[in-house]
């Protein structure tokens, strides 16, 4: 039986340094860039990730990418004081819903499903937050611009992939979701004109509470 050394468990150990350093996922490129050609980082993930397994963090994969996560059997035990965050405003909730569940979707496909024109202001908080990326142009006449969801958007709800978002169902059972007839639900022409200026204000109220955001290009 041969014994391990300090040595053998350099690329494992500079593995899981790298992971705690970064607070955000990385990929198996980026992993495998930092050990170099002589190690597997596939089998050093899968190493780390057993020797994990019943410590109070986890190291998980999400869309690809991996990091260290909370042990799901303690998140209900834990007790965390976080600074108060900016609420999304109502419109980029009711966009970044949209785009999860109907991506690659375009602008114009976002305006129809809502009833209602989408400001610039909007899609520039979610491209702030980091949860929405522009996706391939479409095929058709103008090639409108398609927008996605990107992985700091699974991670941030902890997620392992798109599969995991709960269905249509669940969301009008839990009250998220209106389950009136669309025709219903469409706003009339003085909602609409109500509505973008809600967008735009609540914009401004967004990038207010905090000097440092600034709408994206």
């Amino acid at each position: 039986m041969t014994n391990t050394t300090e040595d053998d468990r350099l690329p494992l150990r500079l593995l899981e340094a790298v992971l705690f350093a970064n607070n955000e996922p990385l990929s198996l490129a980026v992993l495998q860039d930092q050990l170099g050609e002589g190690a597997d980082a596939v089998a050093l993930l899968k190493e780390l990730q057993e020797e994990y397994a019943t410590r109070g963090v986890n190291l998980v994969e999400t869309d690809g990418a991996w990091s260290f996560r909370t042990a799901l059997d303690l998140s209900d035990k834990m007790k965390i004081v976080r600074q108060p965050r900016r609420k999304l405003p109502r419109a980029a909730s009711e966009v970044l819903a949209i785009i999860a569940y109907h991506q690659p979707i375009t602008r114009s496909e976002i305006e129809s499903i809502r009833g209602v024109e989408t400001s610039r202001g909007t899609l520039d908080i979610l491209l702030e937050l980091g949860w929405i990326r522009p996706g391939k142009r479409r095929e058709t006449p103008g090639r409108p611009l398609t927008w996605q969801t990107t992985p700091e958007f699974l991670s941030h709800l902890n997620l392992s992939s798109l599969n995991d978002l709960p269905g249509l169902d669940d969301l009008k059972a839990a009250g998220l979701l209106d389950s009136r007839p669309i025709l219903e639900t469409l706003p009339s022409e003085k909602d609409e004109t109500s509505a973008d200026i809600d967008d735009e204000e609540a914009f401004s109220e967004w990038v207010k509470d905090d000097p440092d955001q600034t709408a994206a290009e």
